[in-house]
């Protein structure tokens, strides 16, 4: 079943749905039905975002679950803007407080695996497959090629992870992918990569987002922790290719 016939069998014949909204990325529409807002997902990474926010409920703020079945995952809308919508003057402050919370749970009751291997492999994948764009590389890559960004990343790879810097990690900790409901707690949202990772996967996508000003507010409110450069880059440079 596709997922026009999938939503329609969910919602009803009147449900209505768009691709264009904040933070747009082709993979989740905004869907409205009877009055109500949803966002639904498909595809692939749809079961392992589902699986994912199964664990989280409780754990964490996150979106709540309305149905999971024929290759479709519905959310319910949780109405509030994204932390780069908002910008809020505390916005670095923010950021890093939701990820403290996230990389505070603990490591061995999380049953996914985020770690190098795993995202390298998908990385590698999505190289072969002709899926990886280098006109969306940030500035300091501009000009190379998927394959060039893969064999940096083979030959620069940190010589061990460090089990001790292992946190439940985001894999996308973005400022969309943060919602700030007006007076209450932040959300974490679009969570199918989430995993046991190295924490430098999550703080070198936020460091890339925030300028000086807001690093430090991050930093502040993320609280004590060695931050390697050199790992920060390697993960920014694996995040071109997924």
């Amino acid at each position: 079943m596709g997922t026009t016939e999938a939503l329609r069998a969910l919602l009803g014949p009147d449900a209505t749905w768009s691709a264009e909204h904040e933070g747009a990325s082709g993979t989740a529409l905004r869907v409205s039905a009877g009055g109500a807002t949803y966002w639904a997902k498909g595809g692939p990474s749809a079961d392992a975002e589902h699986e994912r926010l199964r664990w989280l409920a409780g754990r964490l703020p996150v979106p709540e679950v309305v149905a999971h079945r024929d290759g479709l995952l519905l959310l319910a809308d949780v109405g509030a803007p994204s932390l780069a919508a908002a910008a809020p003057e505390d916005l670095g402050a923010v950021h890093g407080g939701m990820l403290r919370a996230l990389h505070a749970l603990p490591v061995a009751d999380c049953p996914f695996d985020g770690g190098l291997d795993v995202v390298l492999a998908r990385a590698e994948a999505g190289v072969r497959a002709g899926l990886v764009d280098p006109g969306d590389f940030d500035d300091d890559h501009a000009g190379m090629s998927a394959e060039d960004v893969l064999a940096r990343l083979r030959a620069l790879r940190p010589s061990e992870e460090d089990a001790a810097d292992a946190v439940v990690a985001h894999g996308d900790y973005t400022t969309t992918n943060v919602l700030v409901p007006a007076g209450g707690a932040p959300v974490l949202i679009d969570v199918p990569a989430l995993g046991v990772a190295d924490r430098h996967r999550d703080l070198a996508i936020a460091r890339r987002e925030l300028d000086d000003d807001g690093w430090a507010a991050f930093l502040a409110a993320y609280g004590p922790a060695e931050v390697d450069t050199h790992r920060l880059y390697y993960y920014r440079l694996l995040d071109e290719l997924l």
